[in-house]
């Protein structure tokens, strides 16, 4: 089964700071992020994937993309990914 929905985070290597987005296919949103077509993370380039989930309905994503963009979602994905925040020495 194809999971149509994904929400993601995306990490700027030059500041390191994260942007949290929705999209239906992946690899053409993180390209164009990266391509500079995208005004909020064009300054911010290059970009990486560091986290996504896939989900079979729109609302679930959405409303999960919604939460990663709170100070609980936030501070829940920096112990997900604790180990990459070690390896890139992401200030605390």
């Amino acid at each position: 089964m194809i999971l149509p929905f994904c929400v993601y985070v995306i990490q700027s290597e030059r500041d390191l700071k994260f942007y949290h987005g929705f999209t239906t296919n992946i690899n053409k949103r993180i390209a164009s992020h990266n391509a500079g077509k995208t005004r909020s993370t064009f300054k911010r380039r290059p970009l990486r994937i560091v986290y996504c989930e896939f989900f079979l309905n729109k609302k679930d994503a959405l409303r999960r993309e919604k939460y990663l963009k709170t100070n609980m979602g936030k501070r829940m994905l920096k112990l997900i990914l604790r180990e990459t925040m070690k390896e890139i020495n992401y200030p605390r």
